[in-house]
Parts: C-alpha cells; sequence; structure tokens
C-alpha cells in the first residue's frame, strides 16, 4: 500500500449510470480488499452538508469541563448513570492522548434507544441546547448524513463480493453507529509515558498518540483536521500516510466486517501521530444493531451477535478499560 485510492462520494451515493455504478463498486472492492483503506472525496456538497459542518461540531470543545462533567462516562464521574455513551476526558500516563464525546443513534430517533439495562443501547447525554445553540441541529443532520453514506458502502461491499447489494442493509435497520468528535491537546511531559513511541515523520519528531489498532465493527468515516497524522499499515509492515483532504472522509473497515466476508475485506491497523499541536478528528462508525446476528459469507464460519462481539474488543480500549457490560434480569 503506496497509496490510498480516492472515490467520488457521489458516484456511491447518487451514480448516474448503472456503468458509473459498477465501476464505483469495482474500486470500492478493490480498496476494501487491498490496502484496507480509500478515501471519499466531495463529501459535504455529495451530502448536502455546509462545507464548515466540521467546525460547527467540533465547537463542543469550547464547553466548559464544569458543563462537561453532568455528560462524562460512568467511569470517570462515578455518580453519573451513563456507561457506553457521553464524554471520555485525556487520560494521562498512556500513549492514546484524546479526550470527546460518544453519541448514538438516539440523536436521531429516540426510539433507537433501550431500557438502560444493555449499556450499548443507553440514551446519549448531550449538551444543553443554551450552551451550544444549534449545535444539536449539526449532529443530528451530520449523523443522518453519515448513516446514508454507510448504507451505500454496504450495498457496494456486497455487490463486489457478489451477495445481493442489500444483503447487509437488515443489519443496520435498528443500527448503534457512533458518531465521536476527538480532540487531541498537545501534550505536555507530565502527560508522557515512559514507554511512549517517538517517531520522525519529514525531518519532524512525532509522538504516537493514537495506539496502533484495528477498528472493531464494520464501517469507519473519518474526517481529520489539516494537521493530519493518520498512518495505515501497508502489509509490507510499513507505515503510510493517511492524509487529510479537503472535503474528503478517510475511510477504513474492521474486524466485524472482515470476519463477514471471510477476510476477504481488510480490517487496516492505523495509529495516529501528533503531540507537537492540537488535532482534531470527527469518525463515524457505522453499525448495526446490538442483536444482529452477523452470518458469514463463509458458510463453514460461526454466525455471531455483533453486541457481544462489540463489548468483546472495545472494552480493550482505554477508554472503556475495566467498563462492565450490564445485562436485563
Amino acid at each position: 500500500m503506496t497509496d490510498i485510492p480516492r472515490i467520488p462520494t457521489r458516484s456511491l451515493v447518487a451514480a448516474t449510470s448503472n456503468a458509473d455504478w459498477q465501476a464505483t463498486v469495482s474500486a470500492v472492492t478493490a480498496a476494501a480488499t487491498g490496502s484496507g483503506f480509500m478515501t471519499l472525496t466531495d463529501v459535504p456538497e455529495a451530502l448536502d452538508l455546509g462545507a464548515d459542518i466540521h467546525g460547527r461540531l467540533l465547537r463542543f470543545f469550547t464547553l466548559s469541563e464544569a458543563a462537561r462533567l453532568p455528560l462524562a462516562r460512568q467511569k470517570f464521574v462515578p455518580g453519573n448513570p451513563n456507561v457506553y455513551r457521553g464524554v471520555f476526558p485525556v487520560q494521562k500516563g498512556e500513549t492514546t492522548f484524546k479526550e470527546g464525546i460518544d453519541i448514538g443513534p438516539d440523536l436521531v430517533d429516540p426510539a433507537r434507544a433501550g431500557d438502560g439495562a444493555d449499556p450499548l443501547t443507553e440514551p446519549t447525554p448531550l449538551p444543553p441546547e443554551e450552551l451550544l445553540p444549534g449545535w444539536r441541529d449539526d449532529a443530528v443532520a451530520y449523523y443522518r448524513a453519515m448513516e446514508r453514506l454507510g448504507r451505500a458502502l454496504s450495498r457496494a461491499l456486497s455487490a463486489g463480493l457478489g451477495a445481493p447489494p442489500d444483503a447487509l442493509e437488515p443489519l443496520f435497520l435498528r443500527g448503534i453507529s457512533t458518531l465521536r468528535l476527538i480532540r487531541y491537546p498537545e501534550r505536555t511531559p507530565d502527560t508522557l509515558p515512559a514507554d511512549l513511541a517517538t517517531v520522525t515523520v519529514a525531518g519532524e519528531q512525532r509522538l504516537v498518540v493514537g495506539a496502533p489498532h484495528c477498528d472493531s465493527g464494520f464501517v469507519t468515516l473519518l474526517w481529520q483536521d489539516p494537521t493530519g497524522g493518520l498512518q495505515a499499515r501497508a502489509s509490507s509492515g510499513a507505515w503510510v500516510d493517511v492524509p487529510p483532504v479537503a472535503g474528503g472522509l478517510a475511510v477504513n473497515f474492521g474486524r466485524m466486517l472482515s470476519n463477514w466476508s471471510g477476510g476477504r475485506i481488510r480490517a487496516t491497523e492505523h495509529r495516529v501521530l501528533g503531540g507537537l499541536r492540537e488535532r482534531c478528528s470527527i469518525p463515524f462508525f457505522f453499525e448495526p444493531a446490538v442483536d444482529a446476528r452477523i452470518v458469514p459469507l463463509d458458510e463453514a464460519a460461526e454466525s455471531f451477535v455483533y453486541g457481544d462481539k462489540l463489548w468483546e474488543w472495545t472494552t480493550k480500549f482505554v477508554e472503556f478499560r475495566g467498563v462492565t457490560r450490564h445485562h436485563a434480569a
């Protein structure tokens, strides 16, 4: 992997002809089964989002610490009820150094929140409208646009692997996709773990602020600010830059999509470099329903329940380490 393929978003969500659609299916499938990464271009235009949508969403980080505390997850503020959704703070002494908020599907449809017995379907604590006027409307518009894009990708990938284009669609009817807003602050000496890795890029010393990992779920749609810093691991083992593209999203594929495809789709390891200046990103994790049973294309492979596998892998990440899942009695 020496280059990240670029694919026009409009040809994915609104192909003008069958030939255009087939060419897009081929390009998406080649990226998914090859590098495991690609870039979608002209996203705000194709999805009718304002060019400044990401900046508007990042207004969240103008909230004071006092305003964020009621939104923090129970791991960080023990009196709060939310376990999976909500705010997570920077954790010093860890390789991964970021803060943010995880937002679930109840943002666009309150009926998609559960009864609280399972944190994977809990409602999302959100800031009051008076603190961030218009922010919630922007988040709703973005979440809906990313779900539309995720569905289009699922159709292309299904068709590209020889399955019916709508093979995956029923899994996402009550999906638990996550919209995450992330801020990586500039690192100070007191936040550095003793074994923090450093690398040199273009003669500049960079810190690894996002530990190498593969995403757990199906598809990740990532916007990153002009600072960049995202790198993917090539099949050779080398790290390759995934540069930010104006109006674009980086796309990578998760472990469970790889499992569904029998390993044909590549879940690529990636990491984040930074530390010298603030960096922000907005990933959208396109995910099925919590109780969706994933039946792999390989008939010899065992099926699995999405939520169970998601929890198993999610709790390996630092923001969720040590958290337990509660089930209804």
